[in-house]
């Protein structure tokens, strides 16, 4: 792959368990909006997690950055993945964090299979070589289905770096 994605990561923005607890779809409901209220939440704590960078201006702008993004249209390619990204004048820096959860969440995948895996990732407006470098690098790595599958397993933050290492 060339890039290693690894040095982008950190301990601290590794979420091995998202805690979000999205409402249950109400019959007859409008799934949509539903959906959106679901993916607001789970962007709301995938925003916590970035936030420990210390690299965040302000918090609401941000997520509403996130939310305007996944509103144009979603970030989850499917195989239980999803990779929200945004470029915004309210990150500090380039920063990428990662979350899974065992239950899964409705994002909108096409493949209409719940996202597990989450990769976050934020930039400023100005450095866009390295975001699609990053965003290249990740969409070509997460194919692997074993990789995805090792991601589910690993116990720690640190065995999750190095296993985002070892495909690069």
């Amino acid at each position: 792959m060339g890039l290693n994605i690894a040095r982008y990561m950190s301990e601290e923005l590794i979420k091995l368990e998202l805690e979000t607890v999205t409402p249950e779809y109400v019959e007859g409901a409008s799934r949509e909006k539903w959906r959106q209220r679901s993916k607001e939440m789970v962007l709301d704590e995938l925003v916590s997690i970035l936030e420990a960078s210390g690299q965040i201006g302000n918090r609401s702008k941000f997520l509403n950055d996130f939310i305007n993004r996944e509103r144009k249209a979603t970030t989850a390619i499917g195989y239980g993945l999803a990779i929200p990204h945004i470029r915004s004048m309210q990150a500090k820096n380039f920063m990428l964090g990662f979350a899974r959860s065992s239950r899964g969440y409705d994002f909108g995948a096409m493949d209409e299979e719940p996202t597990r895996l989450f990769f976050i990732m934020a930039a400023p407006p100005y450095d866009d070589i390295r975001y699609l470098r990053v965003f290249k690098a990740l969409a070509e790595t997460l194919r692997y289905e074993s990789f995805r599958e090792e991601l589910l397993s690993l116990q720690t933050p640190y065995e999750v770096i190095r296993a985002v290492e070892s495909m690069g």
